[in-house]
């Protein structure tokens, strides 16, 4: 079986349990891949297939304080985000993948990831996020039809590619690249990463990836290797959130993952006082709050000490993947200004 395969059905094991809350409600695909008809492929060169574009007013532009700038226009480097699974079965979504053009579901998408994880970057660099044909979350612990969730995932993979392709023809121009994701845009951005950068020439370009939450092997790349200090650049970034102490069901020792530690910018497993943490935003606050978690890497896991924000008592889930960039907001922002700057030093 194909490599990518491979990692898929190891991610399906791992979203099963982490997703667990969520599928016994989920509105599930009717039949299999084969037998339905395909929501209608993006034109990337149409805005409205674009979640996200540098000259466009979108949720990227958000920025939580007014001490924080949007700086798009004068940014000498791209971000090229990749959102995670947002068609999860809602509203009669039962298609392997999600359409581009439902407003209902691109709502969705904007007020939350675009507006929570993208915006992260339009400090140091412009924005770019396609809508892609997602696949349905079901996809993820589909078992019984794993054929068909592989053939969700490959659709959703050939958008990226084409959206990437556009991107690199029509508005790159030679510009740095940071590669960003979450979720299920990770499952994509590993693979676009492997394919596009990895051991080739477009390498020289990457200023850094962040790959969070779905693992990633520590082999997974050939010559792409995790970032050892704050402002290495041509490497990357991953981590997986969960309470402090908390192993999950599918934990396995010694497994290989990487794991880096958002607060420290290593994969050691030293800990990090939460005083290191430079801010956390979360909707039921208005700004970013500083000195809010600590964190610790533990054999793959990113362990997280329960943050205190106004609502947190009500936060009591152990995996704390929904959050996985919110917890970390100012320092992801940061740290992407300081790769940037690095590497515009080093050019």
């Amino acid at each position: 079986m194909h490599k990518k395969h491979n990692a898929m059905i190891r991610h399906f094991f791992t979203l099963t349990l982490l997703l667990a809350g969520l599928s016994s409600c989920l509105v599930k695909p009717n039949v299999p891949f084969t037998e339905q008809a395909r929501p209608a492929a993006p034109d990337y060169s149409q805005a409205s297939s674009w979640a996200a574009l540098p000259d466009m007013e979108d949720q990227a532009d958000w920025t939580p304080a007014p001490d924080l700038v949007d700086r798009q226009a004068e940014a000498q480097v791209d971000v090229f985000f990749l959102h995670p699974t947002i068609y999860i079965g809602k509203k009669g979504e039962t298609g392997w993948n999600g359409p581009i053009d439902d407003p209902e579901l691109n709502e969705r998408t904007d007020n939350s990831t675009i507006h929570y994880q993208a915006s992260i970057f339009n400090g140091s660099a412009r924005v770019f996020a396609p809508r892609y044909r997602q696949a349905h979350l079901h996809s993820y612990f589909a078992h019984e039809d794993s054929a068909s969730a592989f053939k969700a995932f490959d659709l959703a993979y050939s958008d990226i590619k084409r959206a990437f392709d556009y991107y690199m023809e029509h508005y790159n121009q030679g510009r740095p690249i940071i590669i960003a994701s979450h979720s299920q845009g990770t499952t994509h951005a590993k693979t676009l990463l492997r394919e596009y950068f990895d051991g080739k020439p477009l390498q020289t370009k990457l200023v850094a990836a962040y790959l969070v939450g779905i693992p990633v092997e520590g082999d997974f790349f050939d010559t792409l290797q995790p970032c050892e200090r704050p402002d290495q650049v041509g490497c990357y970034c991953t981590w997986r959130s969960f309470k402090y102490g908390y192993l999950p069901p599918w934990y396995q020792p010694h497994s290989g993952v990487v794991a880096t530690n958002p607060l420290l910018w290593n994969t050691s497993s030293t800990p990090a006082p939460k005083e290191l943490s430079k801010g956390l935003v979360v909707p039921s606050y208005d700004g970013y709050l500083p000195e809010r978690v600590g964190a610790e890497v533990h054999d793959g896991l990113l362990w997280v000490h329960k943050p205190k924000f106004p609502g947190s008592a009500l936060f009591w889930r152990r995996n704390y993947h929904v959050a996985d960039y919110n917890l970390f907001y100012l320092d992801v922002r940061e740290n992407a200004q300081a790769r940037v700057d690095a590497f515009l030093r080093r050019r």
